[in-house]
């Protein structure tokens, strides 16, 4: 059993180093070597919240360990992926949804997701945005399962990498 909540300071370094784990795990994309800059802000996810509009939302098992986050932002001119096409939209996103790989298909990655909707909507957005590349498509299914569609205006390419657009209709 989780909870989805706010993270905590004490916790973000602890999200951020989960999140390093994830995404240095997934095949073929590139590694902490190669995209220094990236995989560090991962470890220092926190920093996310020096924008305005921004939060850090934690899966949080009942024994207190962290077993998934992401960062969700109100204002897309924080977001810090994808072009202007992007920062344009009249929605809010999120962005590096990672989950514990030892417990993944529990749906942890859902109740994140649902976290984002809720606030989403009580922020009066009427999308939800995010992006995904095909070294993660265990992710891009879900999102796909729960109602995410394609959003080829805000794809773009970044460090040899494809990133693909996904909007949600709140």
């Amino acid at each position: 059993m989780h909870i989805v909540r706010e993270a905590k300071s004490s916790e973000y370094s602890q999200l951020g180093e989960l999140m390093v784990d994830v995404y240095s795990r997934l095949e073929g994309f590139p590694s902490p070597t190669e995209i220094p800059d990236y995989y560090n802000s991962l470890r220092n996810v926190g920093d996310f919240l020096n924008s305005p509009n921004t939060k850090l939302f934690v899966a949080i098992s009942n024994k207190g360990k962290i077993d998934g986050g992401l960062v969700y932002f109100g204002d897309l001119n924080y977001y810090g992926a994808g072009e202007e096409s992007t920062h344009k939209q009249q929605a809010a996103a999120f962005r590096l949804l990672a989950v514990n790989p030892k417990i993944r298909g529990k749906g942890l990655g859902k109740l994140l997701v649902n976290a984002c909707f809720e606030q989403a909507g009580k922020e009066g957005f009427s999308h939800l945005v995010i992006h995904s590349t095909k070294y993660m498509m265990v992710a891009w299914k879900m999102y796909e399962r729960m109602g995410f569609v394609r959003f080829p205006e805000i794809d773009f390419e970044k460090s040899g990498v494809q990133v693909y657009g996904f909007r949600y209709s709140l």
